[in-house]
């Protein structure tokens, strides 16, 4: 049942060295940087959001992530769900408007799996950047790097898929769009909240907990994805795989790293979903094919690196 969440808002991502971070991010994926709190964390955005940023970096000791956000549409909405996080049995902290720059209260609340989301309804509106809403150009034509237009979603590891399978289902109203199944066990699970195909996806991992696997950014084309290939080759960005195809979810991908580790993605086109679709489900003896659906196999690299 539809709960009012409408989709990923933000993920706030944990960087060694700020400096390399922002050129990583704003110069080579093409964010748009929108500005720096008193906490030192830096907000950037995709050109063709709305919301003021949809990414949040924060210097830490540590690379990983700290959480990630989906916006609600209403604040009747909000008070809603964190009763019903709370008969759930999370425990839900409130935030104020304003512990996270230009956006409103939070409920903040961790998963099985061990990672920390929260849910908001309001944030600052800037419009689309370079072009705004009011007799728009294509796009703006000063963009940088990989030219990101948004961030789409983030794929975490984690140990209970099952109750956080009834989390993100029962309690959220989020839809199962995509699984991989071992017998009778859902090793992944891909879940939408929207007409997108994903906006954020958990894979089992025994012994690990709140493992951040990536942030995954949309890009216009397959060229546009070729184009983010170049751009890792020409600034020595650590590649992880591609440029490929996805099996599961039908996408066009390329994996790389970020300065401090963390597993970035750029991708185009991938499935869309009605709630009247069936869920698409795949074995677990095709999982190379799924995951890479070119090379038909996993390299280590890919199941074994989270920060």
């Amino acid at each position: 049942m539809k709960k009012g969440v409408l989709r990923c808002g933000h993920v706030q991502i944990r960087v060694l060295d700020m400096a390399e971070a922002l050129e990583h991010y704003r110069d080579r994926l093409g964010l748009i940087e929108m500005n720096t709190d008193d906490q030192g964390r830096v907000y950037l955005k995709g050109w063709t959001e709305c919301d003021k940023y949809s990414v949040i970096l924060r210097e830490a000791d540590e690379a990983g992530m700290d959480f990630m956000g989906f916006k609600v549409d209403s604040d009747e909405h909000l008070d809603a769900l964190k009763q019903d996080l709370i008969d759930f049995g999370c425990e839900v902290d409130e935030l104020p408007a304003g512990d996270l720059a230009d956006c409103g209260r939070r409920m903040s609340f961790v998963a099985g799996t061990g990672h920390r989301f929260e849910l908001y309804a309001d944030k600052e509106q800037t419009g689309r950047w370079g072009v705004g809403h009011h007799n728009p150009e294509a796009w703006p034509e000063n963009l940088k790097g990989m030219k990101a237009t948004r961030l789409d979603h983030c794929l975490l590891y984690g140990e209970d898929l099952e109750s956080t399978f009834k989390l993100f289902t029962e309690v959220l109203g989020f839809w199962l769009t995509e699984q991989a199944m071992d017998g009778d066990m859902r090793i992944a699970q891909f879940f939408t909240c929207s007409m997108k195909e994903h906006e954020i996806a958990f894979i089992k991992s025994e012994g690990n907990t709140g493992a951040f696997h990536h942030a995954s950014f949309y890009l216009e084309s397959w060229q546009d994805v070729l184009h983010a290939a170049d751009i890792i080759s020409m600034h020595d960005i650590s590649l992880d795989i591609g440029p490929t195809r996805h099996g599961l979810t039908h996408g066009a991908t390329i994996y790389f790293f970020d300065p401090s580790g963390n597993r970035n993605e750029t991708f185009c086109g991938g499935d869309y979903f009605f709630p009247d679709h069936p869920v698409t489900t795949w074995d677990a003896a095709q999982l190379g094919k799924a995951v890479f659906y070119h090379s038909r196999e996993l390299n280590d690299r890919f199941l074994s690196v989270t920060t």
